[in-house]
């Protein structure tokens, strides 16, 4: 396959007319011959929007865009419960206080978006949860 794209479009003419001389070039060279056949692409028949284009690939890459208040809110969640899943009650009380510390910082940081209500946790309330579960 020639790098017909790394040549420069010719000065005066338009993009379509280049962009139609280059497929049709490539198509003459055999370039698309024997390409595996695709999956037809979902939507092509509504319009698209730079905010449905953001939003797929926010999906597609498995991202979040959250608040800071409501994604520490988020991280809270996910961390207690991989909190309540660990071995030891010293390492329950050290990642309590690493997450306190989290909790902390961000709260300090919150400048956009709704305000954080997470506070801090009661180290001896989630190694009684943690000590519960274990039973």
């Amino acid at each position: 396959m020639r790098g017909a794209m790394t040549e420069r479009k010719p000065f005066g003419m338009p993009y379509e007319s280049w962009i139609d001389r280059l497929v049709r070039e490539a198509q003459e060279r055999g370039d698309f011959d024997n390409l595996p056949v695709g999956k037809p692409i979902p939507n092509l028949d509504r319009p698209w929007t730079l905010d449905d284009w953001a939003r797929e690939m926010l999906k597609r890459e498995g991202l979040s865009v959250l608040p800071p208040g409501l994604q520490l809110r988020r991280d809270v969640e996910l961390a207690l419960d991989e909190i309540l899943q660990l071995g030891a009650e010293q390492g329950v009380r050290n990642a309590v206080e690493q997450l306190n510390q989290h909790i902390r910082e961000t709260n300090l940081r919150v400048l956009e978006g709704p305000a954080s209500l997470v506070r801090p946790l009661d180290p001896e309330e989630v190694v009684a949860r943690w000590r519960a579960r274990g039973t």
